[in-house]
């Protein structure tokens, strides 16, 4: 029986779902060479706690960031703990986000690319390669959640979505660094309750409220890890963003 999530819910996941994303959009600016993963996971709850968000899902944790070679490691929420690692002037740094309002969680994740000490949205002529290089896994990543909303159907199991995006992900020239080898998970009311997609899941996508996707990929040979998060949910047997 698949969900059907009502006007009022989804207004409460679309809220804080834009918090996330709002805070993203803050740490842009706030995130240049010098500052540490600590510094930016206090400016992330602060910023969410300051726009509506009442609480963290994931172990009360704000947010994971990880900087630099730092942003291969896949660690749960209950280890994890942010360090005095600095951006550097070059640099890479993901973002984790899961702000909490009345049990409904917004789950985000982006990598951004530091350039010149300054988060840099695309590369240009004057780049070094090392940026370059950074903007080749962004891409990879944007075209794993294309990819997604182009062949997700309502019917499709969380295991047969797994096995369609790690072969694209391996034939890439990429590695999967989830720690538990998954590509997302259900949204649910319970962190315990969450299904994972994962290779022998038989739960078909329209059997949960929302999931997420959240490959987490490293390019072989590279040092640097990469993760972009979004929600998704399917309204009208059409795949959408939430």
């Amino acid at each position: 029986m698949a969900w059907i999530m009502d006007i009022i819910e989804l207004g409460k996941y679309k809220q804080v779902q834009d918090i996330a994303r709002q805070t993203i959009d803050h740490l842009k600016s706030f995130i240049v060479g010098g500052v540490s993963e600590a510094d930016i996971y206090y400016a992330a709850q602060d910023f969410m706690l300051n726009n509506g968000a009442s609480s963290f899902w994931y172990h009360d944790l704000p947010a994971i960031v990880l900087v630099g070679g730092r942003t291969k490691l896949s660690v749960s929420g209950k280890e994890y703990e942010p360090t005095d690692t600095r951006v550097k002037r070059n640099d890479l740094v993901t973002v984790d986000l899961g702000p909490q309002i009345d049990s409904c969680w917004g789950d985000f994740a982006r990598t951004l690319v530091v350039g010149d000490g300054k988060v840099i949205e695309t590369a240009n002529i004057n780049s070094s390669k090392k940026v370059k290089e950074f903007f080749e896994g962004i891409t990879f990543e944007i075209k794993l959640h294309d990819m997604l909303q182009e062949i997700a159907t309502p019917d499709m199991t969380f295991g047969d979505l797994y096995s369609r995006m790690n072969k694209e992900i391996e034939t890439g020239g990429y590695k999967n660094l989830d720690f538990k080898g998954n590509l997302g998970h259900s949204i649910e009311k319970h962190i315990d309750k969450r299904i994972y997609i994962v290779r022998s899941c038989n739960t078909k996508l329209s059997d949960v409220l929302a999931f997420t996707f959240e490959p987490h990929i490293q390019k072989e040979g590279r040092p640097f890890g990469y993760k972009r998060e979004d929600i998704y949910y399917f309204c009208d047997n059409e795949l959408r963003r939430l």
